[in-house]
C-alpha cells in the first residue's frame, strides 16, 4: 500500500507529467517580474507590458516551431534566418511584385514550409545531422536573403494592413482600453493549433513518438521519414508566420536579420521544459519559457544593462538550461 500511495502521490504525479518543470517555470516568471518591477517603476507600465507581450509574440511562434523539431529529437538552427527568409519573400510578392496582401502571406508560410521540407528531406532521407542539414540551411537562407533583397530593407509602406498583421489590435477594437496587438493573439492561436497537434492527431503522437524510440517506431512498419518531413515542414510554415509577424511589426523585410533568434527559441522551449534528447515536451511550457526570455531581456534593458551583457546573460541561461535538462535525463 505504502510503494503504491508513493508512486501515485502528487509529488510523483507531478514528476511524471512534467507539470513539475512547468510549474519552476511559471514561478521563475513570476519572480522575474517582481524583481524588475520593485528594481524599475517603470517595468509595470502598460506601454512596457504591451513591448514585452509584443516582443514574445516572435520569439514564441518561433519556439513553438523549434518545440516540434526538438521533441522529434532533432534540431532547428536555421528558424531565425528562414523567417527572415520568409520575410524577405512577403516583401517581393507584395512589393516588387504588387500582388494582394492574402497572396504575400499565403508566400511567406508556403516559403517556409517548402524550406522546412527541404531540411527534413535532407535529415530523413540523405541521413545528414539535424545540426549540420539545419546550420548549411540557416547559412543558405541568410545568403538567399541578402541577394534577393540585394542587400536593402524591403519596405511595405505601398500595402494597406499589412503593418496591422503585427500592430494592430483586433481585441482593443472589440474591448476598448485592452490594447494587446494582434501579433499576441497570433501567437496564442498558433500555440493553441500547435497544442492541438501535438495532443490530438496522428502528427502529433509520432512526434513524441520520433523522439521517444524513432528505431521501434521504424520497425513497426511506420514510415518515419515522411513523418518527420511533415513535422520539418509544418515547423518550417510556423517560422512564415514569424516571419511576417516581425516584418510587419518593422513594416519592412530586413534581410541582415534573423540570425540569434535560434538561440533565444531553443533557450524558450529548454526553459520550458522540453527535453534535448526529444520524446518530451509541451506548447504551454514553451509559452512561458519564451515570456522569462521577454521579461529578463526588457528588464535588463531598463536597467540599463549594455548590450553585450544582455548577450552574456542569454548564453548563460541556455547553459544552466541545458544543464537542467540533462539532470532531469539523469534522475528519469
Amino acid at each position: 500500500m505504502n510503494a503504491i500511495a508513493s508512486k501515485t502521490s502528487p509529488a510523483s504525479w507531478l514528476k511524471a507529467s512534467g507539470a513539475h518543470q512547468k510549474l519552476l517555470a511559471f514561478a521563475s516568471l513570476i519572480v522575474l517580474m517582481i524583481v524588475f518591477s520593485l528594481a524599475s517603476p517603470n517595468f509595470l507600465q502598460t506601454s512596457n507590458i504591451i513591448a514585452i507581450l509584443q516582443a514574445t509574440s516572435v520569439n514564441g511562434v518561433l519556439a513553438i516551431a523549434a518545440t516540434l523539431v526538438i521533441i522529434t529529437g532533432g534540431i532547428d538552427l536555421s528558424v531565425g534566418t528562414l523567417m527572415t527568409f520568409c520575410a524577405v519573400i512577403a516583401g517581393v510578392v507584395l512589393t516588387y511584385w504588387g500582388m494582394p496582401l492574402p497572396l504575400g502571406i499565403v508566400a511567406a508560410i508556403a516559403t517556409g514550409a517548402l524550406c522546412g521540407l527541404i531540411s527534413g528531406t535532407l535529415i530523413a532521407k540523405m541521413k545528414i545531422p539535424p545540426f549540420i542539414a539545419t546550420l548549411g540551411m540557416m547559412l543558405i537562407l541568410k545568403g538567399m536573403s541578402l541577394v534577393i533583397s540585394g542587400t536593402k530593407p524591403i519596405y511595405f509602406n505601398d500595402t494597406p494592413g499589412f503593418p496591422y498583421i503585427s500592430t494592430g489590435s483586433l481585441i482593443g477594437s472589440l474591448v476598448p482600453g485592452l490594447p494587446i496587438p494582434n501579433g499576441v493573439l497570433i501567437l496564442f492561436l498558433v500555440a493553441g493549433a500547435a497544442a492541438y497537434i501535438l495532443g490530438r492527431t496522428v502528427l502529433g503522437r509520432y512526434c513524441f513518438a520520433l523522439g521517444s524510440n524513432e528505431e521501434a517506431v521504424r520497425l513497426s512498419g511506420v514510415n518515419t521519414d515522411g513523418w518527420k518531413m511533415a513535422i520539418y515542414a509544418l515547423a518550417g510554415g510556423i517560422c512564415g508566420i514569424a516571419g511576417l509577424l516581425i516584418a510587419s511589426r518593422l513594416n519592412s523585410a530586413q534581410p541582415a536579420l534573423g540570425q540569434g533568434y535560434e538561440l533565444d527559441a531553443i533557450a524558450a522551449v529548454v526553459i520550458g521544459g522540453t527535453s534535448l534528447s526529444g520524446g518530451r515536451g509541451t506548447i504551454i511550457g514553451t509559452i512561458i519559457g519564451a515570456l522569462i526570455m521577454s521579461v529578463l531581456l526588457n528588464g535588463l534593458r531598463i536597467l540599463s544593462v549594455a548590450q553585450e551583457w544582455q548577450t552574456v546573460v542569454t548564453g548563460s541561461i541556455i547553459i544552466v538550461a541545458v544543464y537542467a535538462d540533462m539532470v532531469r535525463r539523469r534522475k528519469a
